[in-house]
C-alpha cells in the first residue's frame, strides 16, 4: 500500500479572525510541543501586519489556553511567516507561492467566510499553489443541498477529491470517538444495540450563553445550519452506523454515510423551532428575525437496525446549563415477578465534562421484590488529550481523511434538514435560562420527556 505524502507547509488564509485566534494557534502550538511540527507556517489576511504582529496574535492565543513554554513557542514563531493582501488581488498569490518556497504540497485552510471560498480557490489555482496541495473548508459546508452541491463543484475543479478536507471538529472530540469505540468493544452493548431493544435515544447540546456578540453571523446561519445538519447528525450517525469491516480505511466513514442516507426528512410536524427573547436586540441582529435559536426535532432512520426508534435531537442557545449528553434509554425487561419500569440506559457526557453511566435497577431492602434505579459512573480525567483541532490537523496535514466528513453524507443531511429549512414557520418565543419552548415536550411525551442535562458539579 503506498504511503500518502504529508504535506510540506501549511497556510491559514484568514490569520487575523476568531478562529485562527480560537483554535488554529493553539493547535499549532500543541503540535510544536509534541515535535509535530516541522514546516512553514503562513498566515495570510487582508489586514497590514507583518510577521512580528501575528508571532504577537500567536502568543496572545496561546497565553489564554494557559501557561507558555518559551522554548516551544520559540520554535512556533521560527515556523512563522505573514503574506498581507487582498483575497482578490493576484499579487497576494504571488507573494504566497514565493513565501513558500521550495514546498510543493501545502495544506490550505480556509477559515474565513464561505462567500470567499470561490475566490480563494481560483487565486490558488492561477498562481499555481493548488497543484498537488490539499485544502481544509469549515463547517456549514454550504447553506442548503443547492450551495452544497456548487461548494462541492468548485472545490474539486481545482483539488482532487481526496485531497479536500472537509472539518467538523465534533468527529475530533475524544468522547464522540468513544460512542463509537464503546458500542464495538464490549460485548455487553453490541449485541442489543437495535430496535429489538432501545426504546429511544436522545442528544442535547445546550449552552447557557446567546450569540456572544456573533449576532451577525448567527443571524445567517440559526440553530439547523450552525450545529444540527452538521455536529449533531455526526453524533447521529456513530451511535446509529452497523459494524465496519475490520481493515478497510475508509470503513467508518462508509457506515455513516449508509446511515445518512436512511435518514428519513424531518417534518415541520416533528419539529419545533424557538427564538430566545431579547435575541432580536443583540447587536447586529435584523429587525424582525425570524432565525431560530432553538431546534429540537424527532429523527427516524428507516432501516432494519432502526426502524421505529426514535432519535430525539435539541440544541439551544440560553438555556440552563452548558454541555452536551446523549441518553439511551432500553425497552423493559417483561419478567411477570419484577416491575418493568423502563428504567435501563446508558448516559453519555460529552462536554464540558466526559462521564460514562449506566442506569440499572438494583432490588429494594425488604420482603418485596420491588427496585430502585441507581446510576453507576465512570469519569474520564484527560491526560495530555489532543484538542480536536489539533487532531484533525494533523490528520489533515498526513491526508487522513477517517476523520471528516464525506460529501455523501453532507448532502444526505441537508436532504433530512430540507423541510425545515423551507417550512418558513415563525420560531416560538422561550424565556432565557428556560428549556425552549414548552411545545417541544410534546416530542418526547410517549417516552417519558427530555432528558435534562445537569451542571458538571451536580449529584445525580
Amino acid at each position: 500500500m503506498t504511503e500518502t505524502p504529508r504535506s510540506d507547509a501549511f497556510v491559514f488564509f484568514g490569520a487575523t479572525g476568531d478562529l485562527a485566534y480560537k483554535q488554529i494557534f493553539p493547535a499549532l502550538y500543541a503540535m510544536q510541543r509534541r515535535g509535530h511540527l516541522d514546516m512553514p507556517v503562513i498566515g495570510v489576511s487582508r489586514s497590514s501586519w507583518d510577521k512580528a504582529k501575528l508571532v504577537q496574535r500567536a502568543r496572545d492565543s496561546i497565553s489564554q489556553h494557559g501557561q507558555i513554554d518559551e522554548q516551544v513557542f520559540s520554535g512556533l514563531a521560527e515556523h512563522l511567516e505573514y503574506v498581507s493582501g487582498d483575497y482578490q488581488d493576484q499579487d497576494t498569490y504571488r507573494c504566497l507561492r514565493a513565501a513558500l518556497g521550495q514546498a510543493r504540497r501545502p495544506l490550505h485552510y480556509l477559515a474565513i467566510p464561505p462567500g470567499m471560498f470561490d475566490v480563494v480557490v481560483r487565486g490558488l489555482a492561477q498562481s499555481g499553489c493548488a497543484g498537488e496541495a490539499r485544502v481544509v473548508v469549515e463547517k456549514p459546508f454550504g447553506r442548503d443541498l443547492a450551495t452544497a452541491r456548487k461548494l462541492e463543484a468548485m472545490l474539486t475543479e481545482t483539488f482532487a477529491p481526496g485531497s479536500i478536507f472537509r472539518i467538523d471538529h465534533y468527529l475530533g472530540k475524544e468522547p464522540v470517538q468513544n460512542l463509537l469505540y464503546f458500542r464495538y468493544a464490549n460485548v455487553f452493548a453490541e449485541p442489543i444495540w437495535n430496535r429489538h431493544h432501545i426504546d429511544s435515544i436522545q442528544i442535547t447540546m445546550a449552552e447557557s450563553f446567546g450569540v456572544q456578540g456573533r449576532g451577525s453571523f448567527y443571524d445567517g446561519v440559526g440553530a439547523v445550519r450552525d450545529v444540527i445538519q452538521n455536529h449533531m447528525l455526526q453524533v447521529v450517525s456513530l451511535l446509529a452506523t452497523e459494524p465496519p469491516p475490520a481493515g478497510h480505511p475508509d470503513a467508518v466513514r462508509d457506515a455513516q454515510c449508509r446511515v445518512f442516507q436512511a435518514m428519513c426528512p424531518v417534518l415541520p410536524q416533528d419539529a419545533v423551532l424557538g427564538q430566545f427573547q431579547g435575541y432580536q436586540s443583540e447587536p447586529g441582529v435584523a429587525a424582525g428575525s425570524r432565525v431560530e435559536t432553538y431546534a429540537a426535532l424527532r429523527l427516524a432512520i428507516d432501516n432494519e437496525r432502526w426502524s421505529g426508534v426514535p432519535f430525539f435531537i435539541r440544541s439551544g442557545k440560553c438555556l440552563p446549563v452548558t454541555a452536551t449528553e446523549v441518553l439511551v434509554k432500553f425497552k423493559p425487561l417483561r419478567h411477570a415477578v419484577f416491575d418493568t419500569t423502563p428504567s435501563n440506559y446508558f448516559r453519555f457526557r460529552i462536554s464540558p465534562d466526559v462521564l460514562l453511566c449506566v442506569g440499572a435497577r438494583v432490588k429494594l431492602p425488604g420482603e418485596a421484590m420491588a427496585g430502585e434505579t441507581v446510576e453507576l459512573t465512570a469519569h474520564h480525567q484527560a491526560a495530555d488529550e489532543m484538542s480536536p483541532y489539533e487532531r484533525l490537523l494533523g490528520d489533515a496535514l498526513r491526508g487522513d481523511p477517517a476523520l471528516f466528513a464525506r460529501y455523501e453524507s453532507i448532502e444526505a443531511a441537508w436532504r433530512v434538514v430540507t423541510p425545515l429549512l423551507e417550512s418558513g414557520a415563525a420560531p416560538l418565543p422561550y424565556e432565557p435560562g428556560s428549556w425552549g419552548p414548552k411545545q417541544a415536550e410534546g416530542l418526547t411525551a410517549a417516552v417519558g420527556g427530555w432528558h435534562d442535562p445537569k451542571p458538571p458539579d451536580s449529584k445525580r
